[in-house]
């Protein structure tokens, strides 16, 4: 029988580790045996040392210019920064989401074409960038120009509740609360709710996989998950 050749290992990078998709997420990477390197970009430390695991502090990610060297050799980037809308006018929330993740990402295409990239947006995002929400429509925009940009692939994860993973530390309050709910909603909705640990997983596994779809609902994080564990 012939053999199936060897999977290339992945070079990660994630930003948002120092909030709750991100942490998952790293977790994950850093628990995989396909995930050889992660290198996590952040404001502030992350609170984990691994032997898999690089760490820049850099405060501006409107500007990577100081740092995009170290950037090069990735082939995949997990995107999981990302702020609530709450509070904030539709110029402020573009800002810090449209331009911001656009920034990233136009770098990171330049320096590694043949990069997956993952980006976390939510349930509910709208792609026709005319609807009355206004999160929706700025990250319905962000994600229309991302699959523009000159990557390998380019998934966009639109989940609804993610459940955190065990030993995660930043976890919101909010989300604490629910956690006693999950084992009593998910045989309810079997599509709609999902761990931040099949994120992960599908995240890894979107740098394999020919998924036929680039936006990923809760039902095809499930699935492309499933492939990969």
């Amino acid at each position: 029988m012939e053999e199936k050749p060897a999977k290339p290992k992945i070079k990660a990078i994630v930003t948002g580790a120092t909030g709750m998709v991100g942490e998952g997420v790293l977790m994950e990477c850093l628990l995989h045996p396909d995930v050889e390197q992660v290198l996590v970009i952040t404001r502030r430390p992350c609170g984990v040392a691994h032997p898999k695991l690089k760490e820049i502090i850099h405060k501006d990610f409107h500007d990577l210019t100081p740092i995009q060297d170290e950037l090069k050799g990735y082939n995949a980037c997990y995107f999981c920064l990302g702020v609530s809308s709450i509070g904030m006018s539709e110029a402020v929330y573009t800002r810090v989401t449209y331009d911001l993740t656009m920034h990233v990402a136009r770098l990171l295409s330049s320096l590694n074409p043949d990069m997956v990239f993952c980006y976390v947006t939510g349930g509910g995002t709208d792609s026709t960038e005319q609807g009355k929400s206004m999160w929706a429509r700025v990250k319905g925009r962000t994600e229309n120009h991302l699959l523009q940009l000159p990557f390998r692939r380019a998934f966009m994860f639109r989940p609804g509740y993610m459940h955190p993973s065990k030993g995660q530390v930043r976890v919101p309050k909010w989300a604490k609360a629910l956690t006693w709910l999950y084992p009593i909603l998910r045989p309810l909705f079997p599509n709609h709710l999902i761990t931040l640990r099949q994120v992960g997983l599908a995240m890894i596994q979107t740098s394999y996989t020919d998924y036929d779809r680039h936006i990923l609902d809760p039902k095809d994080i499930i699935a492309v998950a499933k492939e990969g564990s």
